[in-house]
């Protein structure tokens, strides 16, 4: 890529940072475009973007390898630094038979729960010793960020061996207490799956899957954490039962029973997540529902009575739990969202106009 190029992507990242937008957009005919408070809005000072930009672009980011990977699948997966301003997550993908790329914009330091306004209930994930702990939510709302602040908290406070399994690596964790190996697929390993595997005879004592996409993943991050690991993954799902009707239904109808039992066995906790522009759109507030799975809630997961889970959630505050509608609620309360936002990402409306 030439020199101009690169210059050119480089600003297009300065003004991303300085606008605190988290998303960039580059596709061929259109302006660059950034997300600031959850809307696209062109970058200042840019034109139109020309076909022979992005191959100059896409020739400079891709090796050989992800380029291949890129004509095979259509799409491929990259994280990268820049000195000063950040470290980036990009997504290279074909449409209308040109390349266009989706970077998101990653701290390059781990935040820590407070900053990100988590409950402080989440903390009680980091000090189990074995089973599952889910995060969910949309594309964009602050999985993998959660992720990595947990698992910071366990690599300050415990003498364990963490690994990681992402694709690609977004944030880097420093060896403090903990050993923390990072694996990317597609350079440290062929898949999840045989990653997963791999790290399991790597005496791991907390395992993090970026993201649960197929059977086999999660069958195999079941069977690690039945055989007395601590597993932090994905789901894109919006809520606790949507997350735990999305692993029971992968799997065919004759071992459902059989994945029941696991996972009511298994499971520790499902965080969901929404990020929603604040009423004054001075950024996005984050909203979050938290189930602690009690006695109650495993036995409801292994009778198939999912429907029930969540007016324990409701009235599971002394449990530690966090009710969705409730939170909503009193953001609105408190000024800090609309409340027609607020309504459509409520899982029961009616529960949430009566908390208003």
């Amino acid at each position: 890529m030439s020199k101009d190029y690169a210059k050119y992507v480089e600003f297009l990242l300065e003004e991303t940072m300085k606008k605190n937008a988290t998303d960039l957009h580059l596709c061929v005919g259109s302006r660059p475009l950034i997300r600031v408070n959850s809307r696209l809005q062109p970058v200042d000072n840019t034109e139109i973007i020309k076909p022979d930009a992005i191959d100059e672009i896409v020739d400079f980011y891709l090796n050989d390898k992800k380029l291949e990977k890129l004509e095979k699948y259509k799409s491929v997966d990259l994280s990268y630094s820049v000195p000063r301003l950040g470290r980036f997550r990009c997504n290279f993908y074909y449409q209308r038979g040109t390349v266009a790329i989706a970077i998101r914009s990653l701290p390059l330091e781990i935040p820590d729960i407070e900053t990100l306004k988590l409950p402080e209930n989440i903390l009680r994930f980091t000090k189990k010793k074995k089973g599952l702990v889910l995060v969910s939510g949309a594309t964009g709302s602050g999985k993998s960020t959660t992720l990595a602040s947990l698992i910071s908290v366990i690599n300050n406070e415990y003498n364990y061996h963490i690994t990681t399994i992402e694709d690609p690596v977004e944030y880097l964790h420093k060896h403090n207490k903990s050993l923390v190996t990072q694996k990317e697929v597609g350079s440290d390993a062929n898949t999840f799956v045989s990653a997963l595997r791999g790290a399991l005879r790597e005496d791991p004592d907390v395992i993090m899957v970026g993201e649960m996409r197929d059977v086999e993943t999660i069958e195999t991050v079941l069977t690690a954490a039945e055989t007395g690991h601590l597993v932090f993954s994905t789901l894109h799902t919006s809520g606790a039962v949507k997350s735990i009707d999305r692993i029971i239904d992968v799997f065919s109808t004759s071992q459902q029973d059989q994945v029941r039992s696991q996972l009511a066995t298994v499971l520790e906790g499902v965080i969901t997540q929404h990020l929603i522009p604040r009423k004054d759109k001075k950024g996005l507030v984050l909203a979050c529902e938290i189930m602690m799975v009690t006695p109650a809630i495993r036995n409801l997961i292994r009778e198939g009575k999912h429907y029930q889970i969540n007016n324990l959630i409701q009235g599971g505050r002394s449990e530690g739990m966090h009710s969705l509608e409730r939170e909503l609620a009193n953001l609105c309360k408190d000024g800090v969202i609309d409340v027609d936002e607020a309504r459509l990402r409520a899982h029961d409306p009616q529960l949430f106009d009566s908390y208003l």
